[in-house]
């Protein structure tokens, strides 16, 4: 579904993607692992087009979209869950969650019964301000506004950052429930190793912006890969 050829990406005068190669298939989690500051958010930026690559091109279900802004790809199917949450703080849950309306056809402007039966803890406190929330309370409210817009491409940025175990958990098993279901591919981005290798189906590893390894789980090599996460 996804299929990113050969993308380059400049801040300025810095190169922090050189030359990517990394595709993501319907119904698999393929897991993008690294050290901070390898340029792996910077990759889903691109993908969404929130910036703009010099080389290479970004094709979705068979269609260049490197040309298309940011709520163009929104509306074939994309759909980011960004570092460190971003939901609004003064907005309730529940206005929280349909911010994700943007970019949706009329007819589906409601929130499904998914997001709520996936994350009981949404619908209980739907009235609460979403700066009233736990970190990983938020979390689960970032997730479930990226789930209001249907997405078929589904990416998640370092989703585990700064959450407490036990909704750790929760968010593995959402993950893993939404891969199993086949209709999206998930692409999830991580630099702790346990929490990947529980749900790849396929992997890549980034080094100073470059894919270093890649394959499906069953051949990552767990020496190999480690290797390149610890500094």
């Amino acid at each position: 579904m996804l299929d990113i050829q050969s993308l380059d990406l400049y801040y300025g005068a810095s190169h922090c993607l050189r030359s990517v190669s990394l595709s993501a298939r319907k119904g698999a989690i393929t897991c993008l692992l690294g050290r901070n500051g390898v340029g792996k958010t910077s990759l889903l930026r691109a993908i969404l087009g929130l910036e703009r690559s010099s080389g290479g091109s970004v094709t979705w279900e068979g269609d260049e979209i490197n040309g298309l802004p940011p709520h163009a790809r929104v509306r074939k199917g994309l759909a980011l869950v960004p570092q460190g949450r971003e939901i609004f703080p003064r907005l309730t849950v529940e206005e929280n969650l349909k911010t994700g309306f943007a970019g949706l056809p009329k007819s589906l402007r409601f929130i499904p019964d998914e997001v709520y039966e996936l994350f009981p803890v949404l619908a209980d406190m739907r009235t609460r301000r979403g700066g009233d929330l736990s970190g990983g309370q938020q979390q689960q409210l970032a997730i479930g506004r990226a789930l209001v817009k249907r997405p078929s491409l589904l990416m998640l940025d370092e989703p585990t950052e700064g959450i407490q175990p036990s909704i750790i958990k929760q968010i593995e098993e959402v993950i893993r429930l939404l891969g199993r279901r086949g209709d999206m591919a998930i692409l999830l981005v991580e630099q702790y190793f346990e929490f990947a290798q529980s749900l790849a189906d396929d992997f890549a590893v980034m080094e100073r912006g470059e894919i270093v390894l890649s394959g499906s789980a069953a051949t990552m090599n767990e020496e190999d890969v480690r290797r390149h996460l610890t500094v």
